[in-house]
Formats: C-alpha cells, sequence, structure tokens
C-alpha cells in the first residue's frame, strides 16, 4: 500500500516512533523536522496525509496550517498532534482545515485507525476541495465540539463572543462549549486578570478560579494588577 505520509515534528524521537510504527504497517513515510522541510516536501511529493505537531519552535504547526489553506495547498488530510494541546487550540485547527486532533502519547490504535481513515478519504478523493465533515466526525468521536464547530452557525452577543452553540448538540455540551469560549476571551481580555474577570462576569473569585479549572480553560499563575 505506497502511500506517502507526511510527519512534521520537532522532536526526532517522535518522527523516528511514528515513522517506524506506519512503516511496519507497509505504509510510505517521510518527515520533517520543522516548517520549512514541511513547506518543501508538501510542494515536492503532495503526500496523501499529514500529521503535524502543533509546537514547534520555527513556526507553530497551526500557523502552518493556516499557510497551506491560504495559499490552497490544503488538498489533504491533516491530523493535528500536541501533548499539551487544549480545546480551545483543536476546535481551531479543526475550523481552519484540520480533520482530527492526536493526543500525544499517541495511542497505536488510536494511530492506525485515524491515519487508515484518512488515507480511505484521500483514496477516494485525491484532491480535497472542502473539508469532510463525516471524516472530522469519524476521527474525532469523543470530541464533538470539533465536527460542531465546522457546522456551528456563530451566534455573536453584543461583545461579539461566538456561542457556539449548535442545534446538534446536547445541551450541556453546547452550554460548556460557550462558557469555554467566554471565560477563555475574558480572562484573555482582562490581561490574565481573574480578580478583574471575576467582577466582570459577576462572580465571586473563588467561584470563577473553580469554574475555568472545571471548563479547563488555563488560569494564570501569575494574575496582573487590577486595571483602574
Amino acid at each position: 500500500m505506497a502511500q506517502e505520509i507526511l510527519i512534521v515534528d520537532d522532536e526526532i524521537g517522535i518522527r523516528e516512533l511514528l515513522s517506524e510504527i506506519l512503516m511496519d504497517e507497509g505504509y510510505e513515510v517521510v518527515s520533517a523536522d520543522g516548517a520549512i522541510q514541511a513547506r518543501a516536501i508538501q510542494h515536492q511529493l503532495r503526500p496523501r496525509l499529514v500529521l503535524l505537531d502543533i509546537w514547534m519552535p520555527d513556526m507553530d504547526g497551526i500557523s502552518l496550517l493556516k499557510e497551506w489553506k491560504d495559499g490552497g495547498q490544503l488538498t489533504m488530510p491533516v491530523l493535528m498532534m500536541s501533548g499539551h494541546g487544549t480545546i480551545d487550540t483543536a476546535v481551531e485547527a479543526v475550523k481552519i482545515g484540520a480533520v482530527g486532533f492526536l493526543e500525544k502519547p499517541i495511542a497505536l490504535k488510536k494511530l492506525l485507525e485515524s491515519v487508515s481513515k484518512c488515507l480511505q478519504h484521500a483514496q477516494a478523493h485525491p484532491v480535497m476541495l472542502h473539508q469532510p465533515e463525516h471524516l472530522v466526525r469519524a476521527l474525532n468521536p469523543d470530541h464533538k465540539y470539533l465536527a460542531s464547530a465546522l457546522s456551528e452557525t456563530a451566534i455573536m452577543d453584543a461583545s461579539g463572543v461566538s456561542l457556539g452553540a449548535t442545534i446538534d448538540l446536547p445541551l450541556r455540551e453546547a452550554r460548556d462549549l460557550f462558557e469555554r469560549q467566554y471565560f477563555a476571551r475574558l480572562i484573555a481580555q482582562t490581561g490574565g486578570n481573574v480578580h478583574r474577570a471575576a467582577e466582570l462576569a459577576g462572580l465571586e473569585r473563588t467561584h470563577l478560579y473553580r469554574k475555568l479549572k472545571q471548563l479547563g480553560v488555563p488560569v494564570p499563575k501569575f494574575p496582573g494588577k487590577v486595571k483602574p
């Protein structure tokens, strides 16, 4: 099964491990240690699938994904990889054009199943003219919010916050998705000042800390001073 898979990761150990696993399964694999090599390989070989790390020193995977999207080069499925990814990062990647998100350390079964599904789609659709929502759903059964990011009708409030709720999500998941976006934006707008964010949200600071932890929103270790 001659299928070119491009692995992009700055960690040589990860590249070698994934390459060995996939080559043992009969796949043809090439690897790149960053965006510069990945650009050249993607242009020359037109791989059928890309496994792209998010955090890399020269250019992060999200930026490279967006570059391919904007340049009309995102004609193949891309699976993002990260050991430190957040829900918001995964949603952002899918909105740009990735079809899935693999959390490191990547389970062998999850890796092989995801690669197989992506290549089956690539074989049926040699040029990915649009992002296949059914493939996103198939690859991310435990992360429904990723597929929902594609089909959601963005509802904006007066502050421009995207509610992100869709009718195909259960109420609790839709509410959690909105609250996650709302509080992440609030923390960013206040420069990480949790005290100020709590005032704006109308919550006690301890309540806000619990809410941020529950939703998986990063809590600044050194909150800034309260803005006047």
